[in-house]
């Protein structure tokens, strides 16, 4: 509005005072930067937030410059400026899983990528080999690492409401290592999460409006069930690693195997179940511990149902899980997945 009286742009009968043309641009930049703050928060740039402190202060200054007609413009800058201080806590909670995804990725950039042949597979179970040549891994590259994307919903218990999540994660697999990110939400309030697991060892740390912690786990409870996890991830997300000298076969019976995964001095064991048409269609595990009422950690089964296998990027993969712990009274099904993305081998 300062802008159009300042260049006689319409009639604005609410300004009354005169406005200078260098004041009118001061007004045109102020809403500028509102406009590139919206962009860049739209298209997830960190920098929106120093944008729109910038435009809040140019702003502010404007509306006292012109206090009669433009003071009721202040309401609307303290929301904005809230927004702002909340988009700079969760920038900041970000930002730890970017450094430790950076960490990753330099560490990754040195590895060497050959394609996985059938020589390579020959040792497996019969299952496992018919499911890494229905997904598609037989003539591609080895997996060094991988970044998957998801969305879902998830809740702490039967009692508690489903909250919406979208999620990010980094696996690297020489060194496992695997960080997690979520956004969901908590009645009507952000909620962000970060699990980092990595030298064999794991955190939890889950906050509302990335500034109020609501849970926060370690300890070597937390180190088994991050194992695994990154367990999980292997035979779920990427079937070329399951060749990885670091696991121990066991045909059970037929589409049914045992597999131990050792890392860091952690040995963890899952039933794989596969189906006719070589689709690992469970994993059941007896060495994950939840978490109950009172922060109290218990030993239960966790298994992750999978199904709705799609062709993502050449690569055939559930895109649909379930994550579930049996307890004495019955299963609960806490998470549910479904994959939106999934690429391998990255760079940067």
């Amino acid at each position: 509005m300062g802008f159009s009286k300042a260049f006689d742009y319409g009639t604005l009968p609410l300004l009354i005072r005169d406005i200078s043309k260098p004041m009118g641009i001061l007004w045109f930049v102020a809403g500028f930067l509102f406009i590139l703050a919206t962009v860049l928060y739209l298209l997830k740039k960190d920098g929106w937030v120093y944008i729109a402190f910038m435009a809040l202060v140019l702003s502010q200054l404007l509306i006292i410059y012109n206090w009669q007609e433009a003071k009721f413009g202040t309401a609307a800058n303290v929301l904005i400026l809230i927004v702002t201080i909340l988009g700079i806590f969760q920038i900041k909670f970000k930002k730890n899983y970017k450094d430790e995804v950076k960490l990753g990725m330099a560490k990754s950039k040195i590895m060497q990528t050959s394609k996985l042949s059938e020589s390579e597979i020959a040792f497996l179970p019969h299952s496992v080999k018919k499911y890494i040549r229905y997904t598609g891994c037989i003539g591609k590259p080895k997996v060094n690492n991988f970044k998957a994307s998801f969305t879902g919903k998830i809740r702490k218990d039967k009692k508690s409401e489903w909250m919406k999540l979208n999620s990010e994660q980094y696996n690297f697999v020489a060194n496992p290592t695997r960080l997690f990110y979520l956004d969901a939400i908590m009645k009507h309030m952000p909620v962000t999460g970060f699990h980092c697991f990595k030298n064999g060892t794991a955190y939890m740390d889950i906050r509302l409006l990335s500034i109020f912690k609501v849970e926060y786990q370690s300890g070597y409870e937390m180190d088994i069930s991050e194992t695994v996890t990154f367990f999980n991830d292997m035979c779920v997300l990427a079937p070329a690693t399951l060749i990885d000298n670091r696991i121990e076969w066991v045909e059970v019976e037929r589409n049914k195997v045992k597999a131990t995964f050792r890392n860091n001095g952690i040995s963890v064991t899952a039933l794989l179940y596969f189906n006719e048409k070589g689709e690992l269609v469970n994993f059941v595990s007896e060495d994950r511990y939840s978490v109950g009422e009172n922060s109290t950690i218990t030993q239960h089964t966790w298994s992750t149902p999978l199904r709705e296998y799609k062709t993502i990027h050449g690569y055939k993969l559930a895109s649909y899980a379930e994550t579930i712990y049996t307890y004495p009274e019955g299963d609960f099904t806490y998470a549910t997945f479904t994959i939106k993305n999934i690429a391998y081998n990255l760079s940067k």
